[in-house]
């Protein structure tokens, strides 16, 4: 009988086996939308997982670039699943800068109190004409 190393395992089923994705249809989802990229390239939820291939996922503003260390078809708790695969230290520190940017957009840049009034409304319309 074949193992699961000798054969492969299907991109969308590791993904969802390595926790990054909660359904199988939404790592298929996002594999077919070009969200995944497999060693570098565009792939397709059927491509077979292979150990040492670069993988680079979008979760939200986050982008992930992980190598896969172990191929697995089940899903199983966190600490078993964050044994599949490494992250890159650029991409750990990458994540870092940019999580670190927005921390401090949202500082620099505070919503308004409450929504702008009749008169506040339509100096706004002027200033966007002109």
């Amino acid at each position: 009988m074949t193992s699961e190393k000798e054969l492969g395992v299907r991109l969308d089923k590791w993904l969802w086996a390595a926790r990054f994705y909660k359904t199988r249809a939404i790592a298929k989802e996002m594999i077919n939308g070009g969200k995944v990229h497999y060693n570098g390239q565009r792939t397709k939820s059927s491509k077979l997982a292979e150990v040492d291939a670069v993988i680079r996922l979008r979760q939200g503003y986050d982008e992930k670039e992980i190598v896969i260390k172990k191929l697995s078809e089940q899903r199983q708790k966190a600490v078993v699943a964050q044994t599949l695969y490494e992250e890159t230290p650029e991409s750990i520190a990458k994540r870092e800068t940019y999580a670190e940017a927005r921390r401090l957009n949202v500082l620099n840049n505070p919503a308004p109190d409450t929504k702008p009034d009749k008169k506040q409304r339509r100096q706004l319309i002027r200033f966007k004409e002109s």
